[in-house]
Order: structure tokens, then C-alpha cells, then sequence
């Protein structure tokens, strides 16, 4: 191992699921991660058994401290893993910026009633976006637990001009209907708001958000 220091930290890091991020003496991101144990993974970068991989002769010597952030399950490390690797652009992680291989997510506020889709390349045309993911397990993760929590839209523009009834997706609860009429724009503007605010890292503005909304729905009983 790199110093005594460095074994101290692997030592002392918890072994449940998330995301570690090595630095370097300067406190720089160097490498962002996932794993379900963090401690293992981080001790197979420096054991016996280290990786081989090639990059990783370059950026094992340069860490100094390795950080972790738990996660409730493996699934919530590969989002949160994905939004700092966005965040901090580390230089020993793939580069993904222009990378038409992989998928970001597409929003565009400005239509009357918006839905999240998939795209491998990103325009100039007024929408948000958000990735590119680093792998496709996490971004068609991310897209089923966003619709599983906020009930957006999934149909293409021209089944949503001619739907009469609404589809199977609203009697599951995974679609509010407004194919219909049956959310009002104001409702579901409040929803694509969420939805950023999930998107954009923001969780204490999105539980302070969810939390004035069941005041006012309890105080509507």
C-alpha cells in the first residue's frame, strides 16, 4: 500500500454499499467508484491481488485519502457514482463528454406536458439533460426509479395527440394521464420540478417541497 496512513483509512471504511472518491495530497478527485462493500473494493486496489489494469498504475501511486458516501443499496451508489463523476470530471475516470456511445436524459420544461427520454447525443435545443451515464445498468435504472416516483409521461408526442383513453401506464399508477385531461398542467409542472430537482442532486429542496404538499393535502382533508 501507498503509506501507513493510507492503510489506516481502508481499515476504517465502512463496508456497506456506495461511493468512494480517491484524492490526492492536494485533496484533488483523482477517481470516483462504486462498490457493495466499500472497504473490500478499495483494499483490491492495493493488495496482492490488485488490479491490473493499466490506467491504474498512474493513479494508485498519486492517492493520499480515500473518501466513501454510503448508500442505501448498490442501486442509489451507481446514480450518486454517475452525478459526481458529472460533478467533479475526475481525469483517471472515461471521459464521457462527447461520447455518443452512451445515453443521457432528456427533459424539456418548455413543452406543455414533458417526459424523460433516453438520447445518445445532446443538442442545443433549450431542453435539460443529464449524464452521460457510465453505464447503461445505471441510467435505465435511474429512468425506472424516476417514473416509479414521479408519474411522468412515457408516450411518443404522436400517441399522446391521438390517445382518447389513457393507457395502462395511468391505471398502474406510473402516468398521471394528462393524454386526457386528467392532471392539470399546474400538477404536473409541479412534477417535472421534482424531477429536476431529483436530477440535479438537490434532496433537501425536493423533501422540503414534498413535505409542504402533504402539509397542504392533510390540511384539505
Amino acid at each position: 500500500m501507498d503509506t501507513p496512513n493510507l492503510e489506516d483509512q481502508i481499515r476504517s471504511l465502512p463496508t456497506g454499499p456506495g461511493v468512494y472518491l480517491m484524492k490526492d495530497r492536494a485533496g484533488t478527485v483523482l477517481y470516483i467508484g462504486k462498490a457493495k462493500n466499500l472497504r473490500n473494493r478499495v483494499r483490491n486496489y492495493f493488495g496482492k491481488s490488485a488490479d491490473a489494469r493499466f490506467s491504474l498504475r498512474f493513479l494508485l501511486p498519486k492517492v493520499r485519502r480515500v473518501e466513501t458516501i454510503l448508500t442505501d443499496t448498490e442501486k442509489e451508489a451507481l446514480i450518486l457514482e454517475n452525478t459526481l463523476i458529472k460533478k467533479h470530471k475526475p481525469r483517471h475516470n472515461i471521459d464521457l463528454k462527447d461520447d455518443k456511445t452512451y445515453f443521457s436524459l432528456r427533459l424539456n420544461p418548455a413543452e406543455p406536458f414533458p417526459r424523460l427520454t433516453l438520447v445518445r447525443r445532446v443538442k442545443r435545443d433549450g431542453a435539460r439533460y443529464f449524464g452521460p451515464y457510465a453505464s447503461s445498468q445505471a441510467v435505465k435504472e435511474t429512468l425506472r426509479v424516476l417514473r416509479h416516483l414521479f408519474p411522468l409521461r412515457t408516450c411518443t408526442e404522436a400517441n399522446f395527440r391521438n390517445r382518447s383513453r389513457p393507457c395502462l401506464n395511468y391505471q398502474i399508477k406510473k402516468c398521471s394521464g394528462p393524454c386526457c385531461g386528467l392532471v392539470s398542467a399546474e400538477t404536473y409542472a409541479g412534477l417535472v420540478q421534482e424531477v429536476l430537482l431529483f436530477l440535479e442532486g438537490k434532496s433537501s429542496q425536493l423533501v422540503e417541497l414534498l413535505r409542504r404538499k402533504m402539509t397542504a393535502a392533510s390540511e384539505a382533508l
